[in-house]
């Protein structure tokens, strides 16, 4: 929404292209292969967002990560039947959208 400040493109690294533009609206394909519709009332930065190396970067210890699959007693680690996060929820491949969030008329094409 135009006036709201930055909503999408933000972590590090990331990027959009914006594909086409259709009456009041403009198609931007994000990096995981979703496009979606955004008001062309809406300001935008060109580039790219800065610190794409942080994901290579080495955690080096323990401590730094305490039990990233939800450790500790009682709980799944990677190899187990499902890995949890440190709060117990399930990850690895657990959808997390809402089915009928408001957003999904601006959707134009699912992600990959």
């Amino acid at each position: 929404m135009p006036g709201k400040g930055a909503k999408l493109v933000r972590a590090a690294g990331s990027s959009a292209t914006v594909l086409a533009r259709e009456n009041d609206f403009v198609h931007v394909k994000f990096t995981n292969g979703e496009i979606r519709r955004i008001s062309g009332a809406a300001l935008a930065t060109i580039g790219q967002v800065g610190n794409e190396e942080w994901r290579n970067e080495k955690i080096g210890k323990a401590g730094r990560a305490r039990h990233p699959h939800g450790g500790g007693e009682g709980r799944s680690g990677i190899g187990l039947s499902s890995p949890k996060s440190p709060w117990g929820k399930r990850t690895l491949g657990k959808k997390t959208r809402k089915r009928e969030k408001y957003s999904d008329k601006f959707i134009v094409q699912k992600k990959k």
